[in-house]
């Protein structure tokens, strides 16, 4: 178990959390992608593998400047996140529905990552790790413009969604 005597202490143990989430995400989105039924979302999710791959390996980075290992931490929330995602691939679902359960579940794991990116990259601020500043704030933006994109999904998939609740009826 680590100790969290300091802000450097907790700084490296969320940053351990983040890179357990990336890594588990790297699994999953894959996943999301297949099971996808617009090309438009499948595509978006193509793209956040690739992201999330990138924005691992500046975790990596970070971690070789503070000269210490990104592993021993296990992310339960991401886990916990992940999970929810893969029961939605077992639903009996009319196409347009999943897709717009999918994005749900995407916007989750946005809205947690840029929880935890945004209080690391205050923690490196605080901390004066310019570098890390630097290397987080360009994964923030990222995250956020991704969860603009879930968002413009959603605006378009979920009227399809309702036209399908308006076919069965």
């Amino acid at each position: 178990m680590e100790s969290l005597e300091n802000l450097h202490d907790l700084f490296v143990h969320e940053l351990r959390d983040l890179y357990d989430a990336e890594k588990q995400l790297t699994q999953a989105l894959p996943l999301l992608a297949k099971a996808a039924k617009s090309e438009k979302l499948r595509r978006g999710f193509e793209t956040h593998l690739a992201q999330t791959k990138e924005q691992a390996q500046r975790l990596e980075q970070i971690f070789r400047g503070l000269e210490t290992s990104p592993e021993g931490k296990s992310c339960k929330a991401m886990a916990g996140l992940v999970a929810e995602a893969s029961e939605l691939l077992d639903e009996d679902a009319d196409p347009e529905v999943l897709d717009a359960a999918l994005i749900v579940a995407a916007q989750k794991v946005e809205h947690y990552e840029i929880a935890g990116y945004g209080s690391v990259s205050t923690f490196a601020r605080v901390l004066k790790y310019d570098d890390a500043a630097r290397l987080l704030q360009q994964t923030i933006d990222e995250e956020e413009r991704m969860d603009k994109q879930l968002t413009q999904y959603a605006s378009q998939m979920n009227v399809k969604a309702a036209a399908a609740d308006e076919a069965a009826t």
